[in-house]
């Protein structure tokens, strides 16, 4: 099976998510060839083909300019998976491709079985097994699904790729978004509330535990789609990143997405009535017990120190 996995660039530095494409390439053993509108000063390491366009020339984004310099690489290569990032770029540019190939696309990609892609349903709370029928099949995979390949010193083979296609709009930049409320990312315990706290009541008391640990209290973005927190408390790929000391997971099942969003904090605890919950993959420790009990039973003992 040969990839053609898609690189991203942002404000001139490759972004560390190739490295998760590297790593799918490699769960699936697969050759991969990489396409990227970048500079020969932030290029992927891997042992294979690169296929390179300059950014100074092409813009980071450009979609139509990106399509015609993606679709050169894929006639060069012939692969059988283009895979992009779920991630906006990947948004953009990957139905684009399919369309213009007339083959399948598959979003969000969380895990292969059998040759058939694994992708969430029903916001997330179900997953689906869906089998692709074209001969090339362009696939988004979702941040945080796939080990990435650890950094090393191989270098690709380079081919350098243009094209007279203009860009059709003017680029004037990125636009950081507008910070409201607490920002996560700053603290150094976090106490995070999932569909398991049962009902908008219990908020409460994940706070209380993260004002008696010393912290913010967050949540899983079911708790924010049933408006129970606020947005910007949400911890995961639609939310924040965070990698805080100290991160407790109550009544939060484990989703990619959510697991994305706080794997790289220190020390994870989680508490959750279901010993074989996901999060518990990830957790240093799982505590298997009703939340609604054990949560204010800590919090006051936390107090009373």
């Amino acid at each position: 099976m040969k990839l053609l996995l898609v690189a991203e660039c942002r404000e001139g530095k490759l972004l560390g998510s190739i490295n998760e494409l590297l790593g799918f390439a490699n769960e699936l053993s697969a050759e991969a060839a990489v396409f990227l509108v970048g500079s020969e000063n932030e290029m992927p390491n891997f042992s294979g083909n690169l296929y390179l366009a300059d950014v100074a020339s092409h813009l980071e984004y450009n979609p139509e300019g990106h399509k015609a310099l993606l679709l050169q690489a894929i006639e060069k290569e012939q692969p059988d998976l283009v895979v992009f990032s779920h991630s906006s770029y990947g948004w953009d540019l990957a139905p684009r491709i399919a369309f213009s190939l007339e083959t399948a696309q598959i979003s969000e990609v969380v895990g292969i079985d059998n040759g058939e892609f694994i992708v969430p349903a029903c916001n997330a709370k179900l997953r689906r097994q869906i089998k692709s029928l074209s001969v090339k099949t362009v696939v988004t995979l979702q941040s945080g699904a796939f080990t990435a390949i650890e950094e090393s010193d191989l270098q690709p083979q380079v081919t350098p790729l243009d094209t007279d296609s203009g860009a059709k709009i003017d680029f004037q930049g990125y636009e950081a978004a507008e910070q409201g409320g607490v920002d996560l990312a700053k603290a150094d315990v976090i106490v995070s509330a999932g569909r398991g706290i049962g009902k908008p009541e219990n908020v409460a008391m994940i706070s209380a535990l993260a004002e008696a640990l010393g912290g913010e209290y967050g949540a899983s973005r079911p708790v924010v789609d049933s408006e129970w927190v606020e947005h910007n408390r949400q911890v995961g790929t639609t939310g924040q990143s965070v990698a805080p000391k100290l991160y407790v997971a109550c009544g939060i099942s484990g989703a990619i997405q959510h697991l994305a969003g706080m794997k790289k904090s220190e020390f994870i605890i989680a508490v959750n009535t279901d010993k074989d919950a996901p999060i518990g993959e990830v957790a240093d420790v799982l505590v298997v017990a009703d939340l609604k009990q054990f949560v204010p039973t800590l919090t006051e003992k936390l107090r009373a120190l």
